[in-house]
Parts: structure tokens; sequence; C-alpha cells
């Protein structure tokens, strides 16, 4: 009852944006609510989050309720055929636009083998020895942290970190009686990791409940530099799994080596006709229709790369050629191998001619090219190769008659977007991020990532730009995700910018 009386006094008699937040304020609110906001990092990161248990996905969903609504927000579950999306709302004073804010809740999977600590779900804290390698050290020691310290679990960056970082942003402004002058609404995302299936349907069921102005991306990494990013596009993704087969069941490669066709070399010949050496794709028409204009390229090499030291970051001798420079190539369509599988390796290595390989493809997809042209030359290109192509596991009337067989299968999750610059949000973000660090942040024409965020641009006609705010060496999607507590403190020092900034 107090929190609401609270929240009903602020509507009633703050003064809003007659108290300026300055750079030093921003700096001292940031640090205090780092701080105060731990235990709900840990908490959150505590709890399972694999979209493939929706019993886990449950306790999520009930975390974020309980915890929008202790700040005064009301929640509404926007139901799917198997988890929900989470919308927070919160009325604005005297509010004349309204910000739709996405977050992002669930993870990737975790292989407990390969992190180096007990439990991905449970949160542990370290420091960087001398020699590299990354110590534990006791969570107490928290309270006095440094910059560099890291806390280390599933979702650390992607995307719960953030998640921690607006809530201890809200109670920021709340407790320094600022009410943002426009209508806040959250929508809480558990599927973002397996592509966000139901979102564009539910989206476009839900457009008046979800009308709104723009939109802000709370998720992904800032620039190499670690400076503070502003993110105007995306490219989207489709997926493609792709299967060659060889004998019935794996045969003994003495009996039927030399004789037994096997899948995994035509699958790696199929997969290496498509590129050449330099990683372009050399499928006819995969690269149609996008140009970089002089204007763009103004754009792209105004961004602080340095080719060297991402190279030796990822530790590299050469790279692609696709592009001339890092921001050219993500501007561009991708084929990307993610995974590949045949037999069995390291202590289960079998002498056999496996019976079947795969292949998972990822591509990228930019607003210049249509998801389904790229697919259809992708599956054309397969069927040059002289295999006879199937959506479906053969039958033994197919393998036999046909010399080479596929199976091809896709979905494509979502297209990109892409926001101009001097867009009344980017405008409004730009102005936020300068007066909080006192410096212009980068500005980024697309990242090479993929958000769900299209849905809402297309079905809600709103513009969408994203704020990153993690370390980018933070190992999402793979072991010992982390998030550098520097990161965490100037994220939250972002948000409580954005938030006290008139709109």
């Amino acid at each position: 009852m107090k929190k609401v009386f609270q929240f009903s006094f602020l509507l009633l008699v703050s003064t809003s944006f007659s108290q300026k937040l300055d750079q030093t304020k921003l700096e001292a609110l940031s640090a205090s609510y780092a701080k105060s906001s731990f235990p709900i990092l840990q908490e959150i990161l505590s709890i399972p989050n694999d979209a493939f248990y929706p019993k886990e996905i449950e306790k999520n969903v009930r975390w974020c309720e309980s915890n929008f609504q202790e700040r005064n927000f009301t929640t509404t579950r926007i139901e799917t055929s198997t988890v929900p999306l989470l919308l927070a709302e919160r009325p604005g004073k005297r509010a004349k636009k309204t910000v739709l804010v996405y977050l992002q809740i669930d993870g990737q999977p975790v292989d407990t083998s390969r992190w180096n600590q007990e439990s991905p779900y449970t949160p542990v804290l370290k420091m960087q020895e001398s020699n590299g390698d990354w110590k534990e050290i006791p969570w107490e020691r928290i309270q006095n942290y440094k910059d560099d310290w890291r806390v280390f679990a599933r979702s650390a960056s992607d995307a719960k970190g953030p998640v921690a970082m607006f809530l201890a942003a809200i109670d920021a402004i709340d407790d320094e009686k600022i009410s943002p002058n426009f209508n806040l609404k959250v929508i809480m995302d558990f599927e973002e990791e397996l592509g966000s299936p139901r979102l564009p349907d539910a989206v476009t069921k839900n457009s008046e409940l979800l009308k709104s102005d723009m939109l802000i991306i709370f998720d992904g990494p800032r620039h190499i530099t670690n400076k503070p990013t502003l993110t105007f596009g995306a490219r989207g993704i489709a997926t493609i799994q792709l299967t060659t087969y060889g004998p019935i069941a794996p045969q003994h490669s003495g009996h039927f080596g030399n004789f037994a066709p096997n899948p995994a070399l035509r699958l790696s010949k199929l997969l290496a006709s498509m590129k050449d050496d330099d990683g372009r794709v050399i499928i006819p028409g995969f690269y149609d229709g996008i140009s970089i204009d002089p204007e763009t390229e103004k754009i792209l090499k105004a961004v602080p790369d340095n080719t060297a030291q991402i190279m030796d970051r990822l530790q590299l001798g050469s790279i692609d050629k696709v592009g001339s420079y890092y921001q050219e190539s993500i501007q561009y369509p991708s084929l990307n191998i993610r995974g590949m599988q045949s037999g069995w390796i390291d202590e289960k290595v079998r002498t056999i001619v496996p019976g079947w390989a795969r292949a998972e493809i990822d591509v990228r997809l930019v607003l210049e090219s249509d998801p389904e042209r790229l697919i259809s030359l992708i599956r054309n290109h397969v069927k040059d190769q002289g295999f006879y192509v199937t959506d479906e596991v053969p039958g033994k009337e197919e393998r036999m008659n046909n010399e080479k067989v596929a199976t091809f299968n896709y979905e494509v999750s979502y297209q990109s977007f892409r926001t101009d610059f001097d867009s009344e949000v980017g405008l409004w973000l730009r102005r936020a991020l300068q007066k909080s660090f006192d410096e212009e942040p980068i500005m980024i024409r697309m990242s090479g990532g993929s958000i769900p965020i299209s849905p809402f641009v297309t079905t809600l006609g709103i513009p969408a730009v994203t704020v990153p705010t993690v370390n980018r060496d933070n190992n999402q999607h793979s072991p010992n995700e982390n998030i550098r507590l520097g990161n965490y403190r100037e994220g939250i020092q972002t948000m409580i910018a954005i938030l006290s900034e008139k709109l």
C-alpha cells in the first residue's frame, strides 16, 4: 500500500524535469543503485531459463510479474501456444508519448561440463589474475567491487543483466521523485533464443494493447571500445537444416569403405560449393540489391573499429572478404554453418561409414533481401549440385532411385529493421547519453546480430533503436557467460539518463 501511495503522490506533485540530473549526479546514483540491486541480479540469474523447458520459464514469468508490480507497473500476460509474453505498463505524468521497452528473459541452453563453476545458474563473482585466469571470490565482496570484476552465470549479459539494470534505474528515479513525461510499456520475451516464433502473431493480435510511439531494446554488447553505443538496426534471421544420406545405417568402414558413399564427405563438398576461399557466397544473386552509397559509407566508417584489434581478440590470422571492413561486412546477408554432425568423434569414435550427415545453417537477413528468395536460391543450389531434395526423411524408393539425396528444411524467424539516426527516438537517446557520459555515443547503422523486433516495427509502425550496455567479451551463447560490473553500473546510469530525459 505504501508503494501505491508513493507512486500516486509522485504523479501528482513530482517536479519531474525541474530537477536536472547532471553527469556527476548520474554517476553517483548509478554507483549507489548498482550496489543495492546486486541481490536482484543474483536472484534473477539463479532461475533456470532455457525456453525448451516451459516449467522453468513459468518461474521467470512469475518473478517478473512480482518485481514489476512492486514498482507500480500493471502486468498482463499475453498468452501464446507455449509460454506467455509479459507486458508491464506504467503511466507518465502529463504524457503525450508512449515508449515501449523490449527485454529478453530466456537464455541459451547450457553444457554444464564446460562451465568453470558448479552451476551456470549459481552466479559466481570472479576477478582476473595476472595470467589471465579467472579466480572466484566470495559473493559478499561484491559490495566493494572493482569495475573489472565480473559475475559469471547464464544470461548474465544476454539478457537478464539489463533486466536488473532496468529495475535498478526505476528504483532510482522513484526515489529521486522523477516521473518520466512519457508512458512506459515493457514487453518481456521468454522465447527469444528460440527465435521468438510466437511473437509476430502475438503482436498482430494485441496491436492495440502494445500501441506505442517508439521502441527501445535493452540488449546486446556495446562497441568493442566499450563506449556508450546506440544501434539503429539489426539483421534478421532464417535457419536451414540440411541432411545428406549414405547407407541406411552406419556400416563397417573396412567392409564398405570405397563402396558406400560417405554422407559427411558429400555434405562437406556441398557446403564448400556455396562459398569461395574468401568467405563470399558464390550462389548467383545472393547479394543482389545491396549497395553501399557514399553517404552510407560515411556512416559506417564513422564507427571507430580497429580491424587489428578485432582480429587479435578473436585470434584470427585472416578475415573473410564479404566487405573490406567490419561494418561493411554486416550490411550484407550471411550464410553461416553453425553446426555439423555425422558419426561419432573423440572417445566415442567408430570406424564406420556414417548413415547421414547434417548441417545447421543460419542466414542473417538485411532489408534489401527477400528471405524467401534467399532460401530459394540456396535450395536450388543444392539441386544444381545433383541432389534430389525433399523436406522429409527419404524412403527406400527415393534413396535407391537417386544418386544423391538431401533433406532441406527451413524457417524464417524475422526480418531485419533499420531506423534513421535523426528520428525522434534517435535524437532523444543521443541527447540522454551525451548528457550522461559527456560524449557523443557511437552510432551504429546496423548490428550483425538479430533481435526479433521487426514484428513491432512493421505491425505497430514504430521506429526502434537498441541501447546496448554489456561488455562485448561476455561469452554470450557460450560457456562462462559473464557481465563486467563496470558495465553493469554504467548500464544503470544509461537507463536512468534515458528515463529522466524529457521526450
